[in-house]
């Protein structure tokens, strides 16, 4: 388990984070926010989710952005 919301099962959607141990794939979330989509639509879309769950993919996807960067010269 990664967080309370954001959770990783190798049985599960292939390994790929998601929500609360349900179907609902943290990439799923973020194509929906990229794609236009408002908080409101997604939670009325998918009446099971939660605005924390939102917040807790977006947190996931910058937390895995948050790395060193080498340089070689």
């Amino acid at each position: 388990m990664v967080s309370d919301r954001i959770t990783i099962d190798p049985s599960q959607c292939n390994g790929r984070p998601c929500i609360r141990g349900m179907r609902i794939r943290v990439q799923d979330i973020l194509e929906l926010l990229v794609s236009g989509a408002s908080n409101e639509e997604i939670l009325e879309e998918y009446p099971y989710l939660e605005l924390d769950d939102i917040k807790a993919a977006l947190h996931y996807a910058a937390v895995q952005l948050d790395h060193p960067v080498l340089f070689v010269a």
